[in-house]
């Protein structure tokens, strides 16, 4: 009997942990009354898609990726984010959205939660839904428009938000020292120069040939880091998007 029971413990030991069942983040994740549930966010959620996991506070909600797949586990579900995803978008949907004409002194804007100094980059937790007299002209409808922009001046807390209030983070000031790399078919060169001007990422900006003096146009990659030919190309094509900050 003895054996039997050790037998019984040990197969039970050597057994797997049970994995969650196993879902996919919608292409299109869309809330319709405010309130996030997982099935709002994952296909294959099942009874567990009943599980609140966050608000939607006016048109946009911006969720930690890792907080929804925490709260995922919590209920029994299991998403691999294998594309290592940093942020959720959940927009309003049919029947969430704001399509009703709003009345002046009752308009929803974006607006900024804190107060910014020039050059800080714009957080998720950085910008919020709130009702204001009016909207600029240039005001974003959705908040993953200005996130990971930065601000070119200093911000003032509850100010709505404008198109105009930010650009892409510098990564180059004038006068710092930049690497251009050149790479296309097997052949890669390199020089040193100086930058003339500013620039963010996939920002043209003129660089100084340390050695020549010349003046070449080149894109900036990276802090004292730039790209000509091919690779700059590339990365102008990708659009602010794809390499802001996440």
């Amino acid at each position: 009997m003895r054996t039997l029971i050790l037998a019984a413990l040990l197969s039970l030991a050597a057994a797997p942990a049970l994995a969650g069942q196993a879902v996919t983040l919608k292409s299109e994740t869309l809330d319709a009354d405010g309130l996030i549930t997982l099935s709002d966010l994952f296909d294959g959620a099942g009874s567990s898609g009943k599980v609140a996991v966050a608000t939607r506070p006016g048109t946009t909600a911006v969720l930690d990726a890792g907080a929804v797949q925490l709260a995922a586990r919590r209920a029994g579900l299991d998403w691999a984010n294998a594309e290592g995803i940093r942020r959720i978008v959940v927009r309003a949907g049919a029947d969430g959205g704001f399509s009703a004409p709003a009345a002046r002194g009752n308009v929803e804007v974006l607006t900024y939660a804190r107060s910014l100094s020039a050059g800080e980059m714009v957080h998720p937790q950085d910008v919020v839904w709130a009702k204001a007299a009016g909207a600029p002209a240039d005001a974003p409808r959705d908040a993953d428009a200005v996130i990971g922009m930065a601000a070119k001046r200093p911000l003032r807390a509850g100010a709505a938000v404008s198109l105009r209030d930010v650009s892409s983070p510098q990564v180059i000031k004038a006068g710092d020292a930049v690497s251009v790399l050149y790479e296309a078919g097997g052949v890669s060169l390199s020089l040193d120069g100086k930058a003339m001007g500013a620039a963010g990422i996939g920002d043209t900006v003129s660089i100084q040939n340390t050695a020549s003096k010349k003046v070449i146009q080149a894109t900036a990659s990276g802090p004292g880091q730039a790209v000509v030919g091919p690779a700059a190309d590339h990365l102008r094509s990708l659009g602010r998007a794809q390499y802001a900050q996440r």
